[in-house]
């Protein structure tokens, strides 16, 4: 993997790079930058020092690589440099839209040559691992390791015979109507343990989506036409051709995607590991941290 080079005097970063910190110092405001790329600007959270390693967030208002992946960064850091991803769309990142760029992967290689980082392993939930596909099919050369949550490649199993996940269907009711309410069942439907869903979460959740509102409205415009997943089914249909190590991560008890599209994936992805947590939903990189954390450091090399 290529280290970076040094963005400190860049004009494209809006903050200086975080000084080294330990686990227990990190906090959101310390990791906080603000990445302008040719076509973007990209919140990230970075800390730590060695092998780089993005992590890429799932959809859901209010989402953040933060809010997805705090434990993560705290846990991996020692080891590699963490850069959690707030994609365009979300949080202080450029707004997603048919006039903006829609396109998730385009973002995430313009963010690697901005901050020049030219390969890297990527670990996504949900959303971010689509995000994490799309990079292993289309710009294979610049990702040595992908890990996906509560992700794989899509099929019959997403929409059942009522239609939409529960958790889906929570996801569009909140987008529609981001009240205090929804935002609590927002969070409960991803976690099977209650006690991870906390109200400090929900608001956090809330206050991130309702001060920009316009990610709301986007999000809903481009899912209803169509367009909000560009390039996810094509990277599904090409995975099986990926030979990029990939380690597939998913929670038994997940609302909102079911197992299965990890399975699938397991079955066409040739370099492929699948790992099923007990007792757990969509979030398995909050709900099992200290596991999760030990299993990635490992098949990345560093356990």
């Amino acid at each position: 993997m290529t280290g970076p080079q040094d963005t400190r005097e860049d004009p494209a970063v809006t903050a200086s790079t975080p000084q080294l910190s330990t686990p227990e110092s990190l906090t959101y405001e310390s990791t906080y930058r603000l990445v302008r790329t040719a076509d973007y600007e990209i919140q990230i959270n970075e800390a730590g020092e060695g092998p780089p390693v993005f992590m890429i967030h799932g959809t859901g208002p209010g989402a953040t690589g933060w809010s997805n992946f705090e434990p993560n960064i705290r846990g991996l850091s020692s080891s590699f440099r963490c850069i959690a991803v707030t994609m365009p769309g979300w949080g202080d990142s450029s707004p997603q839209s048919r006039e903006t760029g829609r396109d998730q992967g385009r973002a995430m290689v313009q963010l690697m040559d901005t901050m020049g980082i030219d390969r890297a392993a990527v670990i996504g939930n949900s959303m971010g691992g689509a995000i994490g596909m799309v990079l292993a099919t289309e710009h294979p050369g610049r990702i040595s390791h992908l890990v996906m949550m509560g992700s794989g490649v899509w099929g019959p199993s997403v929409l059942s015979p009522g239609g939409l996940s529960e958790g889906l269907r929570v996801i569009f009711e909140t987008y529609e109507d981001p009240s205090p309410e929804n935002f609590r069942r927002l969070v409960a439907v991803m976690c099977h343990d209650p006690s991870f869903a906390t109200e400090e979460l929900a608001q956090e959740r809330s206050r991130s989506a309702t001060s920009k509102p316009e990610h709301l409205k986007n999000w809903l415009e481009l899912m209803r036409s169509g367009e909000g997943t560009v390039g996810f089914a094509e990277a599904g249909q090409k995975i099986a051709r990926s030979q990029i190590p990939t380690l597939l991560v998913h929670g038994r008890d997940d609302r909102t995607v079911h197992f299965e599209v990890s399975l699938r994936a397991n079955g066409l992805i040739p370099d492929s590991r699948l790992v099923m947590f007990n007792r757990c939903g969509h979030w398995a990189q909050l709900e099992h941290a200290a596991e999760f954390n030990a299993l990635t450091a490992q098949f990345l090399g560093r356990g």
